[in-house]
């Protein structure tokens, strides 16, 4: 009999260790346009940093943040900047035909 092999979720969080890798996802996600991958994307490196460090940078609770960056979340775009400024990170805009 074949032993099964072993698997675990992958979490991508577990893989942003530096502010570089953080906005290189982040980039990697807003480029591909889809709200609902951007949105597990924000997640995702919210949670690489530390909700508790978030909360703590931002002034938000912890509890807030983690609903307001779920699945189900609508971030006021005030509370997505404060979240991005406590990544390390900022928003920016290129123009579509400079590509």
């Amino acid at each position: 009999m074949k032993k099964k092999a072993k698997t675990r979720p992958w979490d991508a969080a577990e893989h942003l260790k530096t502010e570089e890798d953080m906005a290189a996802y982040l980039e990697a996600a807003l480029e591909e346009g889809d709200p609902a991958l951007i949105t597990a994307a924000r997640g995702d490196v919210a949670r690489a940093k530390g909700i508790t460090q978030i909360a703590r940078e931002t002034g938000l609770g912890r509890e807030s943040l983690y609903k307001a960056l779920s699945s189900e979340g609508n971030p006021e775009f005030a509370t997505v900047l404060k979240v991005l400024r406590a990544l390390g990170l900022k928003l920016h805009a290129t123009s579509l035909s400079a590509r």
